[in-house]
């Protein structure tokens, strides 16, 4: 299942394990976040999704299922009225590398994505909905705010989060633990998190299939990570604080 995997596969997966799957979850690698569309399916009533991530993943190209294009996955789900990511750092969200993003989402309302700008060009960083360290929480703050009594799902990918806070197998971002531990917490004032899951801690890779592992080898940047030791004191350093503020 890592990285991709036919739609043959995702289904199967999800029907052996769906039902064991509580509402809060823990879950592997980022190369795997393609599966919060799967657990987006349990909830049974309007809900509005937030993603803190590094990466919009909301890649209109193929494969259907893969890490860097499930959030066209989640828009397909009925019950889910809106999206909005927020801490994206990747190149992704800059033209021309944006350019298969999901246009018609954004057009109608449905998907939201504030992006870092810090290091942008003065234009970038006066597009709407990009954000700066100086302004975000001010941004936030507002978004959470105007939907009072929202029932929300929060995925957290963990690359989200500076290298101090989080290694993984994909770049960082630049959210700190204690600003998603406000964010949280600002989300629950006048709001309900229902649901939401965590991945994103670095795994060593190990693919099934010879067309997967390239994909996402070429897909992947190359890191000069620490030894395991390190890494698994890191991630669970932040996964300590993370857990308890996200589900309680």
């Amino acid at each position: 299942m890592r990285f991709c995997a036919p739609s043959r596969l995702v289904e199967q997966f999800y029907h052996e394990f769906s039902e064991r799957v509580a509402p809060f979850i823990l879950y592997g690698s980022g190369d795997y976040h393609y599966l919060s569309a799967l657990w987006l399916r349990r909830v049974d009533r309007p809900f509005l999704l937030v993603s803190f991530d590094n990466h919009p993943d909301w890649d209109i190209r193929p494969p259907k299922w893969a890490c860097g294009g499930w959030i066209n996955r989640a828009l397909e789900i009925p019950f889910l009225k809106h999206i909005a990511i927020w801490g994206c750092g990747n190149f992704e969200c800059w033209w021309p590398h944006n350019i298969f993003a999901n246009r018609w989402a954004q057009r109608e309302g449905k998907l939201e994505v504030h992006p870092w700008a810090d290091d942008r060009p003065i234009e970038d960083r006066q597009r709407p909905q990009a954000i700066l360290r100086e302004n975000w929480r001010a941004y936030f703050e507002r978004f959470a705010a105007g939907l009072q009594g929202a029932n929300f799902y929060v995925t957290i990918d963990m690359d989200c989060l500076e290298a101090d806070s989080a290694l993984t197998n994909w770049e960082n971002g630049k959210f700190t633990v204690e600003d998603l531990e406000w964010a949280l917490a600002k989300l629950r004032q006048d709001n309900q998190i229902i649901a939401g899951d965590i991945c994103g801690a670095y795994s060593k890779p190990k693919y099934a299939r010879w067309k997967q592992e390239f994909a996402s080898n070429w897909d992947h940047p190359k890191l000069d990570l620490p030894g395991q030791e390190k890494i698994q004191q890191v991630n669970f350093s932040t996964l300590e604080r993370l857990w308890p503020a996200l589900t309680h």
